[in-house]
Formats: structure tokens, C-alpha cells, sequence
């Protein structure tokens, strides 16, 4: 085991970026839905990985829902 890893062992984000989350969570809901749990225009107006990203690292509130929903996703399969 790594010293990070051994740092944050329960974590389940530790080792995720916020890119594979968006990524994932688009596989598995599409971006409809996604616009539906989480309402942003980046979600819903054009929506893309790379302006999503662009947004989600600017404004921590919405990270923090994108984040709650993928640690959601996880318990539901």
C-alpha cells in the first residue's frame, strides 16, 4: 500500500478524478437525466466532459452534488 493511499483508506473519491466521475456518471445516467438530479446548464445546454469540467472546478456547491450523486451511484448497484 502507497503512504496516499494509507492516508485516506475509506475515502471512496481518494483516487477518482472529477473527470472520471463525469464521465461515469454519464454512462450511467446520460446527460438528460443528469441535467434532471443535478439542474446546471453545463448539464443541460450543450452539455460536454470539458465544459462541465471547466465549471464544476470554479463552483465547489455544484462539485459537491456531482460528487454525492456518483457516492449515490455507487450504493445503487
Amino acid at each position: 500500500m502507497t503512504q496516499q493511499t494509507q492516508n485516506q483508506p475509506n475515502n471512496p473519491l481518494h483516487g477518482i478524478t472529477l473527470e472520471q466521475i463525469i464521465i461515469i456518471l454519464v454512462e450511467r445516467y446520460g446527460w438528460d437525466e443528469l441535467s434532471r438530479n443535478i439542474p446546471i446548464r453545463c448539464f443541460s445546454l450543450d452539455p460536454s466532459v470539458k465544459s462541465s469540467l471547466k465549471f464544476l472546478r470554479q463552483t465547489p456547491w455544484a462539485r459537491t452534488k456531482v460528487e454525492a450523486l456518483y457516492l449515490a451511484s455507487l450504493h445503487t448497484d
